[in-house]
């Protein structure tokens, strides 16, 4: 049960700030100046996920993966307005930014996505440069010199996906921007996703569908729906297998006697309700 828990408080904090982007509104132009890269190709691709993976990789066959993408920590503000599009930027003490971060620097009424490069003077001097980083900037002048009323959001690209973990069982994995898949949560069997397409613009799902199915446009999807199987440690600890059962009403029977539950909960994303 603690491992459900746990498990699902990681998917539902993520899901939810999925598509945040400081105060973009419809009307605001976002420049992308990332180089191109698989990764991180575009910043509009908030959602994204993959149905009964079967790849050649380190994620367990017939489980599904889920990527968010978004701003997620709060903003910080620029301290000085900067002499031209292409200097460094002045931001507040105390922050968490980092060397090769990603970030949104945005003023509601434009917005540029870029990559820290280096960082100087106690944190507050932020540079963007080229030729450094992965994937880098493919530029360095930004869409204007943007005024203290600017700031910048970190950016986060999460993927979930069920691995196989330290004690060589399945486990829900996490990796962040690319990097390396990293174990969060041991005994999670199965993960298996659902996504609620909003066709009518009423800000609620009118079907649940894998992530591979015809039609499904992940641009309109308002709400996921999420199963894990969880399993305990043990094996031998009934008398017979005990059977479980998914969304959809598949009962699957497991061929050893250990206990399983099934988590579900169906998680709102939150910035894409009207």
């Amino acid at each position: 049960q603690e491992s459900g828990r746990f498990a699902m408080h990681f998917l539902k904090s993520d899901i939810r700030m999925a598509d945040y982007w400081g105060c973009r509104g419809f009307d605001i132009t976002i420049d992308n100046n990332l180089n191109a890269n698989a990764t991180f190709d575009t910043y509009t691709t908030a959602l994204e996920g993959t149905n009964d993976d079967n790849a050649v990789n380190n994620i367990i066959n017939g489980t599904d993966t889920i990527t968010l993408k978004g701003a997620f920590s709060a903003g910080i503000s620029l301290a000085d307005i900067p002499a031209t599009s292409s200097a460094d930027l002045k931001v507040t003490a105390n922050n968490d930014l980092e060397q090769f971060d990603l970030v949104l620097l945005s003023d509601c009424v434009d917005g540029d996505l870029f990559q820290i490069t280096n960082i100087n003077g106690s944190g507050v001097n932020i540079v963007h440069n080229t030729g450094i980083g992965t994937p880098g900037n493919s530029e360095k002048p930004l869409r204007k010199a943007y005024g203290t009323d600017a700031q910048i959001f970190k950016l986060n690209f999460v993927t979930y996906s069920i691995q196989q973990g330290a004690s060589g069982r399945n486990a829900l994995f996490r990796s962040t921007n690319g990097g390396a898949a990293q174990e969060l949560v041991e005994n999670i069997e199965n993960m298996q996703i659902l996504y609620g397409e909003d066709t009518d613009s009423d800000g609620a799902a009118n079907y649940y569908k894998p992530s591979d199915s015809a039609g499904l446009n992940m641009d309109n999807v308002v709400s996921v729906r999420i199963s894990l199987v969880v399993v305990t440690l043990d094996d031998n600890v009934t008398e017979q297998a005990n059977p479980y059962t998914l969304f959809g009403g598949a009962t699957i029977t497991p061929t050893d006697r250990r206990i399983r539950r099934v988590f579900t909960s169906t998680i709102v994303i939150r910035n894409r309700l009207p």
